[in-house]
């Protein structure tokens, strides 16, 4: 299997999507096996597996691509469909089905969006199935186009990773690049929220809604990624986190709701608020949301799994005071420095994300004309704070 096939398959395996994608596939059309598939003139590759019949073919397996109709789709550009190869007159005779004994197949060429072949997404079965609706065409090819969107998106996510692996050189250009490209993912992200969003309000299907839920969750993770590198971008070219200043009488119902979609989505964890009246406070209120949805999602992440986590808002001698604090093991004085460092992350975190959130949360502070604070002990438990000035000129 050569290098270029082998990153094909490692791309395909990090889009959330794909998983879902392969299930709606099977549920809509009843074919139980479907895949994602690699084809080049030589060979055809699994990328992606759903198999309900013990088809055989894992991740990884290689077809002889002149035995397969993805050969032929490779040549035609054009989908496949086979509701009964027996009685086709097409494929009656063809030696694809007679080989891999299927009656029922579909197949649909994925183009990059530089338009070059990549592959197909296709299913089958050994049962006859009624593929010939038009819904099931439009289905398959805007599946290939959706695979081809986040295929981009994950070569420029792997592009971004290898500029920055050398943090000493050309740092400038990249980080210019990572703002550029930002601002990219964006449409392929958007179109991929629209057509989750247009699956769970056109179907009835529990089963299919639920994993159109799951493919919302994740390309709304993905955004927030994307939302991070931005911000990462603009703080390390020396404009700073953007704000958009103003007199915030209700800043406590903003934080207030932060705790409540927290708690929302870590329903088994103990999260406790306290959150006096903000109001008069001059800031970006939903900057300082997001501060606190970081400095929330750090403490659920590195904090003991059975302690609470405990948030703090008050105004004292003119300043806005904010905490977060969660119990477990105290971080090292020693690296208490390096908290607020971009893609600084603890050892043993296997989360995933960019370790970019306190980072973040700091430019915010300092773009207040605030500060932020850690401590840690094993009696107390860590605490971030944060704290400005409730009347600070923000620029």
């Amino acid at each position: 299997m050569n290098r270029s096939v082998i990153d094909d398959i490692s791309a395909i395996s990090r889009i959330n999507a794909v998983p879902a994608i392969l299930q709606v596939i099977s549920e809509t059309t009843g074919l139980r096996f479907a895949a994602v598939a690699r084809v080049t003139e030589d060979s055809w590759t699994a990328c992606a597996v759903l198999d309900r019949i013990n088809f055989g073919l894992q991740v990884g397996g290689e077809l002889d691509v002149t035995t397969t109709l993805c050969h032929e789709i490779r040549a035609s550009h054009q989908t496949i469909i086979i509701n009964k190869a027996s009685e086709d007159l097409r494929y009656c005779s063809h030696h694809t089905p007679k080989l891999y004994g299927f009656e029922s197949y579909i197949s649909a060429p994925v183009f990059r969006t530089d338009g070059s072949f990549f592959g197909t997404v296709c299913a089958l079965d050994p049962l006859p199935a009624k593929l010939s609706e038009g819904s099931v065409l439009a289905m398959m090819e805007s599946f290939a186009k959706l695979l081809a969107i986040q295929l981009e998106a994950e070569e420029h996510f792997e592009a971004t990773e290898a500029a920055l692996l050398d943090v000493q050189q050309t740092a400038e250009l990249r980080e210019q690049f990572i703002a550029l490209l930002g601002h990219d993912l964006r449409n392929p992200l958007s179109s991929i929220l629209s057509g989750a969003q247009l699956m769970m309000r056109r179907s009835k299907d529990a089963s299919i809604t639920g994993i159109a839920e799951h493919m919302l969750t994740a390309t709304r993770r993905a955004s927030r990624l994307v939302d991070d590198v931005l911000d990462f971008a603009r703080g390390r070219l020396g404009n700073g986190i953007p704000l958009q200043s103003d007199e915030c009488h209700e800043l406590h119902i903003t934080l207030t709701h932060i705790v409540s979609e927290m708690q929302s989505a870590h329903p088994q964890r103990a999260i406790e608020a306290d959150i006096a009246p903000l109001g008069g406070v001059r800031c970006d209120a939903d900057r300082l949301a997001q501060l606190l949805s970081n400095l929330l999602a750090n403490a659920l992440v590195h904090g003991s799994a059975t302690g609470r986590v405990h948030v703090r808002a008050v105004i004292e001698k003119g300043h806005l005071l904010l905490s977060v604090n969660n119990q477990g093991e105290p971080i090292p004085a020693d690296r208490l420095a390096q908290l607020f460092k971009p893609f600084w992350q603890e050892a043993s975190n296997t989360q995933s994300g960019l370790g970019l959130g306190l980072y973040i949360a700091n430019e915010i502070a300092m773009s207040h004309g605030g500060s932020m604070r850690v401590t840690s002990t094993a009696e107390a438990g860590t605490t971030f704070t944060f704290s400005m000035p409730t009347g600070a000129a923000i620029a």
